[in-house]
């Protein structure tokens, strides 16, 4: 045999392998289209980055082995089988051996498409990660790009088999290296989706929007988006088109200004007030002749009153989309509409993109909707439904129209969960559920699971569901407005994990199985998340007792680590199964010991306002650091380095304590040059001396949360802060537990 190092892509027969990366081979056979190098919606990168892998060949005989994989293929002049491949892959000394048409038995499952109509748990289709060792994506058939539009592959669905195999045993965080490699890294979307929305159903005037607003303002909620459902625009014009549930009006591009009289005037208002507005639409009737840009439309495309005055929509021609992104979309993005909600629900009409039959529209719309964001430099934005494989690259994600009940805010949990598996970080769910039951304890568990996920946006229809928290009632209008503040005010630490995302390709709400694929409690408990690196959340999914609404839930703390509840102080050990309580106005949240998590003062505009004034927040425990990520929010700049960074230590020696802000790493546009800083020191007692840079400095004390307090006046963000605090041993009278009580005082 014939030893090839550093080879990574052979031809035996009909058969090509190419091995993406030590636990990854993409294999094809192609006996009489030929081989496909031209991305697809899923592959948009195919090249190896194995640099060791080891090919030897023999007659017909093919072995290809890396460090975690080891593929045979025998060439019997038929596809994959059996009989003629098989792959091993190596893991801690054990062998798990794949054959095609084994079945993933115990994947961790993937996301649906759309949770519409869904009101309890449903099975969940495959992900990346399954506890057998391996998974295999089929990108068999499918479309390709070419310089940047789709085109049926050659032969179709018979153009053979083009199959990616991803081999990783235990070690799950490979498999989202090797995927990342493939399919491309999930990107930051626009910081604003990442706060607070308001949406519903229903046909609401300018004045209502206005109100709305001020309503936001007057009880005390953070908003940053409005969404303007499908009665913006005109809906009983159209006298032609497929229609959608008995009405024509369903697409429509022209403001409704028996509504909106004034919409220019409506969306300065709300750039003024840094409010961001997206417009539903349900594109499938495309642009017919009462729009007000149907002229524009048609001379754009090329065609003009030829006997067919309303062209069909037709998503897979270039020259049509192209003239309707710049006569349809594009003047209402110049009056102000940030980002379009792409409500794609007419399959059943159009299943298929025109000249490409195996192409539904929901993919291909995503793509081009998101291509179509990304101009003038800024970062690309969609809202739509999960499109499938590669579709990780138009974040946000719309879930659809879920029932409201209790059992479908405890299924979003592992259904989130699960979605990251494919990439999917990003979900803008119907927080309360879109409609069903009015329960107002439902409602406030899912605005707090809202307020610890990707995005806190509320959706609803009818009358007894409008979604602004103030109208269901006092006692829940407090919790609701608190979990909203804790989100405005962790918002830093979010943005930051947001980032990580995109660096280290892993998800925002993280299963325990990524962390601790050896331990059984990682995937028996479901309803449980890690929130970027630091944080520990464990949503209330049941009704609780009394008037307060206490639930109780078994929850298993993350081992190796010390927790602390936010809202009562108390801490926990990991790696043990504990019943948590938690009233209406509390979440089960819970950070890592010994870490800084970087925060800001509440603010009504979370993700636009900057941060004037750092918070780092450090419960008692072993050293640790952390960092404060910061860019515009709203470019590409990210990308070329147009960000900051910002290394935050802390460290504890006894009952001395040490927290350091080094100087800020990078640039970008509209960043502050100096800011205040207050660094917190939760569950810990009264300190004696705090001194700051060497210098003594005055410290503050909170009672209510045993919270040590040291504010700093504004410096330059290029001068590093160094802060030590003090304090003595505990009093033998004062119990340990009393002191660690309320210390997660978050609401302003």
């Amino acid at each position: 045999m014939h030893l090839k190092p550093n080879d990574s892509l052979t031809v035996k027969g009909y058969a090509r392998f190419t091995i993406i990366d030590k636990t990854c081979v993409r294999l094809e056979y192609a006996a009489e289209y030929g081989f496909v190098d031209d991305p697809t919606l899923f592959a948009c990168n195919r090249l190896s980055r194995c640099e060791n892998a080891r090919i030897s060949s023999e007659e017909n005989i093919l072995i290809i082995e890396t460090d975690r994989l080891r593929v045979e293929y025998h060439e019997d002049g038929k596809p994959f089988h059996t009989g003629n491949l098989r792959i091993i892959i190596f893991e801690n000394g054990n062998e798990i051996v794949w054959t095609p048409g084994m079945k993933n038995e115990r994947n961790l499952g993937g996301p649906l498409a759309t949770l519409d109509g869904i009101g309890k748990e449903v099975p969940l289709p495959d992900g990346l990660l399954a506890r057998d060792g391996w998974h295999l994506i089929d990108d068999s058939g499918k479309p390709i790009l070419v310089d940047g539009w789709i085109q049926q592959r050659r032969g179709g669905h018979k153009a053979g088999l083009d199959w990616y195999f991803f081999g990783y045993g235990s070690d799950y965080k490979t498999a989202f290296n090797a995927l990342a490699a493939i399919s491309g890294k999930t990107p930051m979307p626009r910081r604003h989706v990442l706060g607070s929305w308001y949406c519903r159903w229903y046909s609401y005037t300018a004045d209502d929007f206005r109100g709305i607003v001020k309503e936001y303002c007057e009880h005390d909620f953070p908003i940053d988006i409005m969404v303007m459902d499908m009665d913006w625009h005109t809906l009983k014009d159209a006298t032609t088109g497929y229609g959608h549930a008995g009405t024509l009006g369903w697409t429509g591009y022209s403001w409704n200004k028996e509504l909106i009289p004034d919409p220019d005037g409506l969306l300065k208002e709300f750039k003024r007030d840094g409010i961001f507005v997206t417009l539903n639409d349900h594109p499938c009737d495309g642009v017919r002749e009462h729009e007000e840009c149907y002229e524009r439309f048609m001379k754009l495309a090329g065609r003009r009153h030829d006997g067919r005055k309303n062209l069909p929509y037709d998503a897979g021609d270039p020259g049509y989309m192209e003239a309707f992104f710049k006569a349809a979309l594009g003047p209402l993005e110049k009056q102000g509409i940030d980002f379009w909600w792409v409500d794609w629900q007419q399959d059943h009409l159009q299943p298929y993109v025109h000249g490409v039959p195996n192409l539904r529209h929901l993919p291909w719309l995503n793509y081009l909707y998101y291509k179509n964001s990304e101009r003038n430099g800024r970062r690309g934005q969609a809202f739509s439904r999960w499109g499938g494989w590669g579709d990780h690259r138009h974040p946000i994600h719309f879930s659809g129209d879920a029932t409201a009940n209790w059992e479908m805010l405890a299924f979003e949990i592992p259904f989130t969960l699960a979605s990251g598996n494919t990439g999917c970080f990003f979900w803008a769910h119907d927080i309360g559920g879109f409609y069903g039951e009015r329960d107002p304890e439902a409602y406030v568990r899912w605005i707090q699971f809202g307020a610890l996920s990707a995005s806190l946006r509320l959706h609803s229809t009818g009358d007894e569901l409008d979604r602004r928290p103030w109208l269901w009632g006092g006692q829940m209008e407090k919790a609701m407005r608190s979990a909203f503040h804790l989100r405005s005010q962790l918002f830093p630490y979010i943005y930051t994990s947001v980032r990580h995302c995109h660096d280290k390709f892993m998800p925002l709400l993280r299963p325990l199985y990524l962390e601790y694929p050896g331990e059984e409690n990682a995937y028996q408990y479901r309803y449980q998340y890690l929130l970027g690196d630091n944080l520990f959340v464990s949503p209330v999914i049941a009704k609780g007792n009394g008037a307060a609404c206490v639930a109780e839930k078994s929850v298993w703390f993350p081992p190796n680590a010390q927790w602390y509840n936010l809202f009562s102080g108390e801490k926990f050990e990991g790696g043990q199964e504990v019943t948590v309580k938690a009233a209406i106005n509390e979440i089960p949240i819970f950070a890592r010991a010994g870490t800084p998590i970087p925060m800001q003062p509440y603010t009504p505009r979370m993700t636009t306002t900057a941060i004037e004034t750092l918070i780092v927040r450090c419960y008692p425990g072993e050293s640790g650091e952390s960092v404060l990520y910061e860019d515009d929010g709203q470019t590409d700049g990210y990308l070329k380095g147009d960000c900051s960074w910002t290394k935050l230590y802390f460290r504890q020696d006894g009952m001395k304590f040490m927290v350091r802000i080094e100087p800020s790493q990078g640039r970008f546009n509209g960043q502050p040059c100096s800011r205040n800083y207050q660094i917190e020191l939760p569950c810990t007692i009264k300190a004696t001396k705090a001194t700051l840079d060497g210098v003594p400095v005055a410290v503050e004390y909170d009672e209510h949360s045993w919270m040590n307090i040291v504010n700093i006046p504004a410096r330059g963000i290029d001068n590093a802060v160094e802060v030590m605090v003090e304090t003595i041993e505990l009093e033998p009278s004062i119990p340990r537990k009393q002191a660690a009580k309320s210390c997660g005082k978050t609401e302003s």
